[in-house]
């Protein structure tokens, strides 16, 4: 910053210099070219120093691997509620992804789960780790599959241009995200197209792929992970007790056979280029509380118990006899909570 600092100074010492300068003792013209030749050449340094540069304006590989890994998971740590597995292992893989010089691949995240569990809530701050716009940066790309693929006749011109836009994103920045939501509801074989993108090519067509992300969302496999909480929950063991290992072959298997998935009998499973499926568990009553809670707070409130207990126990939970989990997630929260503060 000391950089910065000394160039604008002498822009503006430069700037002021008539206003120091007797009347006379200095041609006009000549004050006038000197004057703009100096202050451009000082801002024209400025501007060039590449950190500077991207201090105005975002440029692709903003932030360095540490301190984006370190804003992951700090913001896991305080927002992210009844999650361990995705905490460890999204926070892992996108550290030693971003921290890999010599990546043979792009990273690739399958996030499954029931709605509300924070699989939009992780993927929104993975972009935000990476990039400060995050969402709203122009490296990150956001796919929805009812908005963006809508029509079952039109999945060759979809394909097509999912390919162009992929390819086209990447020339500009190596470091692209790509967030592809509801591939549950996907039409089958659309994202195989994607599949040279994320295999082990060191070049497609002079284009590299492999310091992209791409982040798939997804509700499919929702109930074989809640199959495996509740297993445990009813021989007695808690939910820190699940391992990645008890569920992720499970979770594969169940979301490639899944026929009302994007990713039915998909080649990126197939060739095991999905690096990671990560379970979203369903979430508890405490679950529910804390996010009600990190709400109120966020909004600037006082945290009123009684609201915030009433809130939880408006949600509806399941299975029917055990009332574990709810059903939502913490999806309606905000909703709720506009009706008691707003």
């Amino acid at each position: 910053m000391k950089l910065r600092r000394g160039a604008l100074r002498a822009a503006l010492a430069l700037a002021l210099l008539p206003l120091l300068t007797p009347a006379g003792a200095v041609e006009p013209i000549s004050l006038g070219l000197a004057i703009a030749g100096a202050a451009a050449s000082a801002l024209t340094g400025f501007i060039s120093y590449p950190r500077l540069y991207c201090y105005f304006r975002e440029c692709c590989l903003q932030r360095n691997d540490q301190r984006a890994a370190a804003a992951l998971q700090d913001t896991l740590d305080k927002r992210l509620f009844g999650q361990h597995l995705v905490s460890k292992v999204v926070v892992k893989a996108v550290r030693g992804f971003l921290n890999n010089t010599n990546a043979k691949k792009p990273l690739a995240l399958s996030l499954h789960g029931w709605t509300g569990t924070g699989k939009n809530f992780v993927s929104k701050i993975v972009a935000e780790s990476i990039y400060k716009k995050g969402l709203q940066s122009k490296y990150v790309h956001q796919f929805v599959a009812t908005l963006h693929f809508p029509h079952a006749h039109s999945i060759n011109l979809y394909k097509d241009q999912l390919q162009s836009w992929i390819r086209g994103n990447v020339s500009i920045c190596p470091r692209s995200l790509f967030i592809f939501d509801e591939m549950d509801k996907m039409h089958a074989g659309l994202i195989d197209s994607i599949k040279p993108f994320l295999d082990y090519y060191e070049l497609l067509d002079g284009v590299s792929y492999r310091q992209a992300i791409f982040i798939f969302l997804s509700n499919a496999g929702a109930e074989k992970i809640t199959e495996v909480a509740l297993d445990f929950w009813r021989n007695g063991r808690t939910r820190e007790d699940i391992q990645l290992t008890d569920i992720q072959n499970a979770l594969s298997v169940s979301v490639f056979n899944n026929k009302n998935s994007g990713f039915w009998h998909s080649t990126l499973i197939d060739k095991n280029l999905i690096d990671y499926f990560i379970p979203f568990l369903p979430l508890e009553y405490k679950h529910v509380k804390m996010c009600v809670r990190v709400e109120i707070e966020s909004r600037g409130y006082t945290v009123d118990e009684d609201i915030l207990t009433r809130i939880a126990d408006e949600m509806t939970y399941f299975p029917r006899e055990e009332r574990i989990y709810s059903d939502k997630g913490c999806k309606t929260v905000d909703a709720k909570l506009d009706y008691y503060y707003d």
